[in-house]
């Protein structure tokens, strides 16, 4: 993978539809998605002008879920909303080692010497959760969460600031990148009943009788107001040690540490909302709280200063 310097266009239509010959959701995307897959193991290179990194993953399988996040009958792992012309899909990726390491590059705006990031973790798991349009299987909201269970990291001095150097580097392609996602979001969505089909009846879970009050009700429980990702690590030791030295006469002299910090979090949770508007409910949050009343309050009253000034001018 490359990082690009002007994000490009988006996808459009699903290649499984397209390949299919169909223009809605149907047999051929829940063919695909009913797959089970297993890799031994896979490498990831990743490309930028300040630096490059690898991810590798071992024991990697992906698999469909029920809603709680449980392996099941696949009929019971999407949930079809005909009067929306929206379906849920969810999904789960699992695998037993991850090892991560970036590394600046020869022509980049890093220092001569730097030192090579490296992370290994144990198991860990990614959620997906996908709202699509059945009529031309378009997302219209994501949902990605990444667990993470016991996690040991040692940092030096020098790897935490040429981390700072890799975020920063990627700072301009991300705003790029964000910039064109919410000039593309959409402000209302059109659904479109889709015509009836017999394909459809196998969205319905066993025992349940094709209701559109019941389907609607069930939609609503699981369904995403917007997209969101989130990243969620059981614990966390941090371990932030000084690796400082000092040149004399030509030679390489190792002094003394400067000093260490030890850093412990424990169920440590990251939420970002991309396509959130200020002043808008937050009550579909993850983690909402009562206490967010009083934030949604204070946006209401900035938004509604900045738009009575707007209107002035």
């Amino acid at each position: 993978m490359r990082t690009c310097e002007e994000p490009r266009p988006p996808n459009g239509q699903s290649p499984i539809a397209l390949a299919a010959g169909q223009s809605e959701y149907g047999f051929a995307e829940k063919v695909v998605e009913g797959m089970f897959i297993v890799v031994n193991s896979i490498t990831i290179k990743i490309h930028s002008k300040a630096f490059h990194a690898s991810f590798e993953l071992w024991q990697l399988q992906g698999y469909s879920v029920n809603p709680n996040w449980q392996q099941s009958d696949l009929r019971l792992t999407r949930i079809t909303d005909p009067q929306r012309g929206e379906v849920l899909t969810f999904k789960e990726l699992t695998w037993q080692t991850l090892r991560i390491e970036a590394d600046a590059t020869d022509n980049g705006d890093q220092d001569p010497v730097t030192t090579p990031l490296r992370l290994i973790t144990n198991q860990g798991r990614i959620q997906i959760s996908l709202k699509r349009r059945t009529k031309d299987c378009n997302v219209v909201a994501s949902k990605l969460m990444f667990l993470l269970d016991d996690l040991l990291w040692v940092l030096t001095d020098s790897q935490l600031k040429a981390m700072m150097k890799y975020a920063e580097s990627l700072s301009e392609a991300m705003e790029k990148s964000a910039q064109q996602r919410k000039s593309l979001a959409p402000e209302s969505v059109q659904i479109t009943p889709p015509a009836p089909s017999t394909q459809q009846s196998w969205s319905q879970p066993f025992g349940v009788s094709p209701n559109a009050s019941s389907i609607g009700q069930y939609f609503d429980k699981h369904d995403m107001k917007e997209s969101s990702y989130h990243l969620l690590i059981s614990r966390l030791d941090l371990h932030i040690c000084d690796d400082s030295h000092t040149r004399e006469s030509g030679t390489l002299k190792h002094g003394m540490l400067g000093g260490a910090i030890q850093l412990t979090f424990r169920r440590m949770a990251f939420d970002y909302y991309p396509f959130h508007r200020a002043g808008d409910a937050c009550k579909h949050w993850v983690r909402y709280s009562e206490a967010m009343e009083t934030r949604g309050q204070w946006a209401k009253k900035l938004v509604s200063e900045f738009q009575s000034k707007i209107e002035k001018l």
